[in-house]
């Protein structure tokens, strides 16, 4: 047995009130079901970022304190990332949020397309990783198929899958799981097919990172994008690739800036303060258990850690799911949950027929629970559905949601039904 997988089969329970006291958010009484828009932030987290821009800061070099402190900085963030997404520290690329890199590094990869060319999206994915493709295959005049997803089970639909992808893709950009349902496609047999035809893969892991133990190259992802603040981390965007390829991309940037990777996507001066929190998150998460303290003999890495403690974070969330649908379920017909994927993330968007959801939001916003009503920026799944003229509830559950927290919502909703 390896140490990962005895850290994984170590005792996974940890202590969910020890955990939300190092919340100073959770304080004010709110019973967050907004995770899937950015979850709260634990004091680790902020600590790391007020000590960093109150120390010693420049811009890199080795020359100063200050300037070893910027340096220490961006080192400390790519190995942090490393560790949490399985790729070298080389391929960590930082940027302002997921949807400014899937932006940028889709008129990089364009550049390489030609008239003819092929590049797939998904009906189930985030705008983010759907507009970006389509604009950038409209300006290099290369077309764009569609992967579709089954209405009645959010489930992207594997002929589909089969009929998209052709000898002329050139790229594939798929979601590892929905924000809006919480549903996880089969991405390594969509990365398979897609590879097959020498397309690359690019994943969107926003939603995903914040609930599964990531391994970028076991999904077949070639560049895999994902958001720290989803993650009790602070708003930016992490980019991860092998640096063998980010060496065949060429982005646009000034003369005088490094040619090296992954440097050279990054344009002007890093915010070390916002790195440090970031790499705060991945030493919080790692930390969640006790079994993730230490494998069996007592030195085990951080990426062994974080295995352990996400392999504990998705029990008690899946738990804290399972408790919420069945509540819901006993409201009757007057919710349906369009969350019915067979594997999926504690992720539920729900609708209230004869009701307006925004209305039930306001409700519960006045017993202080906070389930955000919208389509989420999945502007395709969300049409998809047939949602198109109205709002849905989203109930997501993060790490420092407790069995309070569904019982509140559950309390609100069958008060909203009841008037």
């Amino acid at each position: 047995m390896t140490s990962i997988e005895s850290a994984t089969r170590a005792s996974t329970e940890f202590d969910i009130a020890a955990l939300r006291a190092q919340f100073p958010s959770l304080a004010s009484g709110i019973a967050h079901f907004d995770g899937p828009g950015g979850t709260q932030t634990p004091r680790p987290v902020a600590d790391a970022i007020a000590a960093t821009i109150t120390s010693p800061l420049s811009n890199r070099g080795t020359g100063s304190v200050s300037e070893a402190n910027a340096d220490a900085a961006v080192t400390a963030f790519r190995q942090a990332y490393a560790d949490l997404l399985g790729v070298p520290a080389r391929g960590i690329v930082h940027g302002r949020s997921a949807t400014q890199l899937t932006f940028d590094f889709s008129r990089v990869i364009a550049k390489q397309w030609r008239p003819g060319d092929e590049v797939v999206v998904t009906k189930l994915d985030h705008d983010a990783n759907v507009r970006p493709w389509v604009i950038a295959a409209e300006n290099a005049g290369t077309v764009v198929r569609w992967i579709d997803i089954d209405p009645t089970t959010a489930e992207i639909d594997p002929t589909s899958v089969e009929t998209a992808i052709t000898e002329r893709t050139r790229l594939v950009a798929v979601t590892a799981a929905s924000n809006l349902l919480g549903t996880k496609p089969a991405v390594r047999a969509i990365a398979d097919a897609a590879h097959a035809v020498g397309a690359l893969v690019y994943v969107d892991g926003v939603h995903y990172t914040a609930h599964q133990f990531v391994d970028v190259p076991a999904l077949g992802a070639d560049l895999y994008v994902c958001s720290p603040y989803k993650f009790l981390g602070p708003h930016c965007g992490v980019l991860a690739a092998s640096p063998d390829l980010l060496e065949t991309l060429h982005p646009d940037k000034l003369v005088p800036s490094t040619n090296a990777v992954p440097e050279r996507f990054e344009l002007g001066t890093l915010p070390y303060e916002t790195l440090a929190g970031a790499t705060a998150a991945v030493d919080f998460l790692a930390d969640i258990t006790p079994a993730a303290v230490g494998s069996t003999n007592g030195n085990s890495s951080r990426r062994e850690r974080l295995q352990a403690s996400l392999h504990a974070v998705d029990e008690h969330e899946m738990r804290l799911r399972r408790l919420l649908e069945d509540g819901l379920a006993a409201l009757g017909a007057d919710v349906v949950v369009h969350s019915r994927a067979a594997d999926r993330t504690p992720t539920l968007l729900v609708t209230l027929p004869g009701r307006k959801t925004w209305d039930a939001y306001q409700f519960l916003l006045g017993r202080n629970v906070l389930a955000p009503a919208g389509s989420f920026y999945a502007h395709e799944p969300f049409h998809r559905l047939g949602l198109d003229d109205e709002h849905a509830l989203r109930l997501g559950l993060a790490p420092y949601s407790d069995d309070t927290d569904i019982a509140r919502v559950l309390d609100g909703l069958a008060a909203f039904l009841a008037q």
